[in-house]
């Protein structure tokens, strides 16, 4: 079986940041831009817990899709697997720079967010008690401060 494109970075080098992780077009013509919005470096750092993330995946899809410029062209925000980031999707065909701005909104609203996590109800979420409020405030900030506020070509395109 082929290995798949994302399995080819090379995680032993990836930085924190934003990348491209694939770029897709639909059967009806549409570009969809998947990012890769790395908080952790992989293998090295401490991967974010499962609540951590579920509780930012609740604030960022909640803040993008309701964002007054992006809202049209979000498609998809979630956690990665190996717990070291989230995945952005983003009709369109666009570059890890057009997105650095909208990402620290995002990071600055997680990162300041007090009161009830929206969605966060049994009616609302299959697992609505599993999230970390103050871990996502931290990530959200860390990821801020060291990474965004700062960000350099090496943090925007993959190792080769």
């Amino acid at each position: 079986m082929e290995k798949i494109p994302s399995f080819t970075i090379d995680h032993n080098r990836l930085l924190r940041g934003i990348y491209v992780s694939r770029r897709d077009t639909t059967p009806a013509g549409d570009i969809l831009t998947t990012f890769d919005i790395r908080m952790t470096e992989p293998n090295r750092q401490e991967a974010l817990t499962p609540r951590t993330l579920h509780a930012m995946e609740h604030l960022a899809a909640t803040f993008l899709r309701n964002h007054p410029m992006w809202r049209e062209r979000i498609v998809y925000w979630g956690p990665m697997g190996c717990c070291t980031g989230n995945y952005l999707i983003v009709q369109g065909a666009a570059e890890p720079a057009e997105i650095v701005g909208l990402m620290k909104e995002t990071m600055r609203f997680i990162a300041g967010f007090e009161g009830e996590i929206p969605g966060a109800s049994p009616r609302d979420c299959g697992n609505y008690t599993f999230m970390d409020l103050e871990g996502a405030r931290k990530a959200a900030s860390c990821y801020l401060g060291e990474v965004l506020e700062g960000i350099r070509p090496e943090n925007l395109v993959y190792p080769i």
